[in-house]
């Protein structure tokens, strides 16, 4: 199927070396097992996990050593066979300290025992999100929304569609790509999963005309499924994007504050999907995760990498990076984030090690020109350059009634600023410093 419709704004951001176009072809492949990981405790939107081990202890791989704790949880499992080293706070990617637990590699791999679902076609809503939160699994798109919750759906709300999202707009990014070549099967049987048990009527395979092969592979993965359609959608970023890509495919609006599932429709990465029948079918936790390494590093690759590996670990798997690397981004170059330490752990919603040379790098600030090309090319209409200089002056009401919340945070605005005026960052300290303001207000109601 190829009907869509168009969403406003996007752009078609270009790739330096060591893109999709290199990438792409690469195969997922095995790099060499770290001697530690540095597994963080809080990898998902919400509450983190509770700690279930002490310094000392020996684990197994695929062993629960973070309890989810509410709705909003997800668990958290070694990712090698090993003794915990420690369990404390560590430095993580966006420069802020997580509580961590740290394992030394015994490189036996022993696993604990996994026992898969023996009725897997008889599960309720229910129980398939109380098995997705037990295994830790999360937007693997990068968003670490637990998936548990994703499964449960309000009182009263019927969901009629469900999206797979195989978009990847990203630049650079390969991993979900590869996925739905080496793995269409178990894509197809977690969408069956999820569809059996919310009783949905129609199931959607999204993916961007780049894709060719994928969409072919992906077709064949679900022939003869008259409830199941590949739709093959024009290259645009972000058509990844949770609204824009139930607009694209359904034309239903997902308004400000609300969520897809309020338009009768769910929406799951391929790579989230994928874990949900890992989970089911053989009863495995996220433990890896495929990361693209690519941009400027000597061998970029697709790797199969172990949750808390350290980025050093992973560039050296990748033979390092070439001279002109000025910038180092964990996740894409849109929505990534640019580090300047190595000794930083992959998480789960991390699909992408970049290095960018010094053409695509962040530039010095120049004065707006007031050019309104980031309005133009804002998919969620908003005023980025005025919200900009009201996060600067510090007048955070008029930024919140441009509605700054309700940016998705692209990096559209600061792509398309011939000024190079850093938009995106600063929408995001404003939500930060927005969010803080209504949490200290309920914190001061509660103490009266």
């Amino acid at each position: 199927m190829n009907l869509f419709h168009k969403f406003p704004g996007g752009v078609h951001p270009k790739e330096g070396s060591g893109g999709k176009a290199v990438t792409a072809g690469l195969p997922i492949v095995e790099p060499h097992q770290p001697t530690r990981v540095v597994i963080p405790l809080h990898q998902n939107i919400g509450t983190p996990s509770e700690c279930l081990v002490q310094k000392g202890d020996t684990v197994r791989v695929g062993q629960r050593i973070g309890e989810a704790v509410g709705l909003m949880g997800a668990a958290v499992h070694a990712s090698v066979s090993g003794t915990v080293a420690a369990c404390e706070p560590c430095i993580v990617a966006d420069g802020t300290q997580q509580f961590c637990v740290i394992i030394d590699n015994d490189f036996q791999d022993t696993w604990v025992d996994l026992t898969p679902v023996a009725y897997p076609e008889s599960l309720t809503a229910k129980e398939l999100a109380d098995i997705a939160r037990n295994a830790g699994i999360v937007g693997m798109g990068g968003a670490t929304f637990p998936y548990g919750m994703k499964l449960t759906m309000p009182p009263n709300v019927k969901i009629d569609t469900l999206i797979l999202n195989g978009a990847e707009c990203e630049p650079y990014l390969s991993a979900d790509h590869r996925l739905m070549l080496e793995e269409s099967e178990g894509i197809v049987k977690g969408a069956r999963l999820i569809q059996k048990a919310l009783e949905i009527q129609r199931v959607i395979i999204a993916i961007e005309d780049n894709k060719p092969d994928a969409i072919d592979v992906m077709a064949k993965a679900c022939e003869g499924d008259p409830t199941f359609q590949v739709s093959s959608l024009p290259v645009r970023y972000p058509q990844g994007g949770e609204k824009q890509l139930v607009y694209a495919l359904t034309k239903r609006v997902v308004k400000m504050g609300s969520l897809p599932l309020n338009v009768g429709v769910l929406v799951s990465n391929v790579a989230s999907c994928l874990a949900l029948c890992q989970a089911v079918h053989e009863g495995r936790p996220v433990i890896d995760r495929v990361v693209t390494v690519g941009g400027t590093v000597k061998e970029p690759a697709n790797f199969r990498v172990r949750i808390g590996t350290m980025v050093e670990a992973l560039l050296d798997n990748a033979q390092g990076l070439l001279p002109q690397t000025r910038l180092l981004i964990l996740g894409g170059p849109m929505m990534g984030m640019s580090i300047s330490r190595r000794d930083i752990p992959i998480t789960k919603g991390c699909s992408g090690l970049l290095g960018l040379e010094i053409g695509v790098a962040l530039e010095e600030e120049q004065p707006c020109i007031r050019c309104a090309r980031c309005v133009d090319a804002c998919p969620v209409k908003l005023a980025p350059a005025l919200i900009d200089r009201y996060t600067r002056n510090d007048t955070l009401t008029e930024a919140e009634e441009l509605y700054a919340m309700n940016c998705m945070e692209c990096g559209i605005c600061s792509w398309s600023c011939p000024s190079r005026r850093h938009l995106t960052q600063s929408i995001k300290m404003c939500k930060k410093l927005i969010r803080q303001k209504y949490d200290q207000a309920a914190q001061q109601k509660g103490a009266k």
